[in-house]
């Protein structure tokens, strides 16, 4: 019962991404650029309740956040993509849980999340191949990717150990036996 209600409170986590989004702390930005607080919830979320239940949660972060943007270029397609593909890492593999491999694949994706949003503004809304230049693309795409991999290892672990040990707490059990 009480793991029920610390995965209910993590839920209504998920209600607060994007005001984490716009009240990132001025400590955490880099020029101006914010960690991907969408990707950070994700990601621990996929890891442990697996792919469809990450591609759904995906979905929902990239319609709550695209209410909040209007601009033409969309991020569910990244948002499910990542929700998918960490759900099923979790699935395969027990070294998701290393540090190491959380910071990379925050990393990786809010590279996949970037290069989506970047190829949707070049393909579909400008609709110019000259915009491929403009440095603001290598701007957010860098600052957001390096503080989602320096903040990652530190919160993702907090955050399964606190709301998700589920799967950790079967991990443990099956390398005692």
């Amino acid at each position: 019962m009480r793991k029920l209600k610390k995965k209910i409170v993590y839920q209504f986590l998920a209600f607060l991404v994007p005001l984490f989004t716009f009240l990132s702390p001025p400590w955490l930005l880099i020029s101006g650029i914010g960690p991907r607080w969408a990707q950070l919830w994700l990601l621990p979320w996929a890891l442990e309740e697996g792919p469809v239940s990450g591609a759904f949660a995906g979905l929902y972060l990239g319609l709550v956040l695209d209410g909040m943007n209007l601009a033409g270029s969309t991020q569910i397609p990244a948002l499910i993509l990542l929700g998918l593909w960490w759900g099923r890492l979790g699935r395969k593999e027990n070294y998701v849980y290393k540090k190491f491999s959380l910071g990379f694949f925050a990393w990786l994706g809010v590279f996949v999340s970037g290069l989506s949003i970047w190829l949707q503004t070049i393909f579909f809304v400008q609709k110019n191949l000259f915009f491929i230049f403009n440095a603001w693309f290598l701007h957010n795409l860098f600052a957001g990717a390096i503080l989602n991999a320096l903040i990652a290892p530190l919160l993702c672990p907090l955050i399964m150990k606190y709301f998700l040990r589920e799967k950790q707490e079967r991990y443990a059990r099956n390398i005692h036996h």
